[in-house]
């Protein structure tokens, strides 16, 4: 078996503690984007995970929007949710709150907890792939599992 990055481990590490039993790939190549992750599986792009963060605009709180990769989330739709607006995390944030860089931000495993939201699309597939903390890296996985790792809220986000 090879030997996962450091980031990818964590999140292997993660999913095995939680008595996940999915697996960890590191794919050559990238998976950073939406298209470049479906390319890379063989997938549709609806069936990539992106994991968006965001913060909130005046308590400053990570917000994890959990997005199908075919899908542009609608800010101030999860402002509503939350009762208060959002605006984009910067890089140094996202690393901050979650403990990985953007373009490898997976749904679970955070440094921090997020308040996270769940694109209701991704419940129409069988199987969807996450990243798994860099920008080669990602596991497979049910939008029944994908609830039930992160507890999050599933609601529409376009």
């Amino acid at each position: 078996m090879e030997q996962l990055s450091s980031s990818a481990n964590k999140v292997q590490e993660f999913l095995v503690n939680l008595g996940f039993d999915r697996k960890v790939v590191e794919l050559p190549g990238s998976t950073r984007t939406a298209v470049e992750a479906a390319t890379a599986i063989g997938c549709d792009v609806a069936q990539i995970v992106k994991s968006l963060v965001f913060m909130c605009a005046d308590t400053k709180e990570p917000v994890l929007v959990v997005a199908s990769g075919s899908n542009r989330v609608n800010e101030r739709m999860i402002g509503d949710y939350l009762g208060e607006s959002i605006v984009k995390a910067s890089a140094e944030f996202v690393r901050q709150k979650t403990g990985y860089g953007i373009g490898g931000v997976p749904p679970v495993g955070h440094a921090n907890r997020l308040v996270t939201f769940i694109d209701e699309d991704l419940l129409k597939h069988p199987e969807i792939w996450a990243a798994a903390g860099t920008p080669h890296a990602v596991f497979p996985l049910t939008p029944t599992n994908l609830v039930e790792l992160t507890g999050g809220r599933v609601v529409s986000i376009k």
